[in-house]
């Protein structure tokens, strides 16, 4: 079982700085309640897939180490970072994202931060250390890579699902800065999201240290909000239903839902294998001998993986993973997460019988 170590002189004598607000703008907590706050966050839950996953090797891989063990982490800021996200040796099980992790004297001076797309970008101490594992492993341009030179509907045994990963939050934000979505040629795509100064990078919206969301910060301008997907950022119809009030969340979900319909009705009309999705069970997309746009238990298996993937297919089943895997894409960058999401669909319609006329691109 893991062993959780905390590690209250790190808290008390270094690289403390760096993730406290000072004394004119609020009282610092103390370090109980720190303590308190990081035992409710996910980064400190020993008993996850995230920290158990390689329970039986005894061993977390190079390539996973950074983000899923608190010493990954450290040889990672202490590495050159020339390959994203690995390092070049396993280390041992049983830790989680513990104080000595973003403490460290490397995190607390960390000013830019490689992405997959291969572009590095210079963060503040707000987010930089948090970039450094929720920017995703995959990227557009690998997308691109993959189905360089291929016709758009022609399936492939070449091509196989490219996924993003998980809570790619920091990729999100960035936007087109950082290329985490796949982009399409000719189109325009939104850098990242500024919001308003103050609650502009991931530690003025969320806890330091139990990473939940601070929504009394969100109240001085959106009074009375209880659920951040009902907030609403432009009077623009983007989902054309004529309601111009729904929170942004509400309507990215609802396109979000055209675009997963769209992906299965391609996969069984131009693809010819019905196409399924199951947002727990790796690697997502699974073929649906049944046809009944389910991913049943029996059929979300890894011999039953989706494999007549075309390059149109792939670039859409793409984008749906990388924002469906970042659940709070709505906020983290709405202008992005909808150029995506319609640009996605508009690419399905060119071979579908789909009217997307009513969409309004952000």
């Amino acid at each position: 079982m893991p062993r959780v170590v905390i590690l209250l002189p790190a808290l008390l004598l270094g690289g403390w700085s760096a993730l406290t607000l000072s004394a004119q703008e609020a009282p610092d907590p103390t370090p109980e309640q720190i303590v308190e706050d990081w035992l409710a966050s996910s980064h400190a839950d020993a008993m996850s897939e995230a920290f158990r996953h390689w329970d039986d090797e005894g061993e977390i891989p190079g390539a996973c180490a950074t983000c899923h063990s608190t010493p990954g982490f450290v040889d990672y800021l202490a590495s050159p970072m020339t390959t994203v996200g690995v390092i070049d040796h396993p280390v041992p099980t049983g830790t989680v994202i513990e104080c000595t992790a973003c403490h460290d004297p490397a995190a607390a001076s960390l000013a830019s931060v490689p992405f997959p797309s291969g572009q590095s970008i210079s963060l503040g101490n707000g987010a930089a250390v948090c970039a450094v594992c929720h920017q995703g492993r995959a990227s557009g341009a690998r997308v691109e890579e993959a189905v360089g030179g291929m016709k758009h509907d022609i399936v492939s045994a070449n091509l196989g699902f490219i996924n993003i990963h998980y809570s790619a939050a920091a990729a999100t934000l960035m936007g087109a800065e950082a290329g985490g979505g796949y982009e399409y040629e000719g189109k325009s795509y939104a850098g990242r999201y500024a919001h308003v100064p103050g609650l502009s990078d991931c530690a003025s919206c969320h806890g330091p240290h139990d990473t939940a969301i601070e929504i009394e910060d969100c109240t001085t301008c959106h009074a009375g909000v209880q659920d951040l997907s009902a907030i609403r950022i432009s009077p623009v119809d983007y989902d054309g239903d004529g309601d111009t009030a729904e929170g942004i969340g509400m309507v990215m979900q609802q396109i979000r839902e055209r675009l997963l319909a769209a992906i299965m009705r391609y996969g069984a009309e131009v693809a010819g294998t019905p196409i399924a999705y199951a947002e727990e069970a790796y690697p997502y997309f699974f073929a649906d001998p049944n046809g009944d746009g389910r991913a049943d238990p029996e059929e979300a298996t890894n011999d039953n993986r989706y494999a007549s993937w075309t390059p149109r297919l792939l670039r859409a089943a793409y984008n749906y993973q990388f924002l469906t895997k970042d659940g709070g894409a709505y906020a983290h960058n709405p202008h992005y997460t909808l150029q995506l999401l319609i640009d996605s669909l508009q690419d399905l319609a060119e071979v579908l019988p789909e009217d997307i006329g009513d969409l309004r691109r952000s």
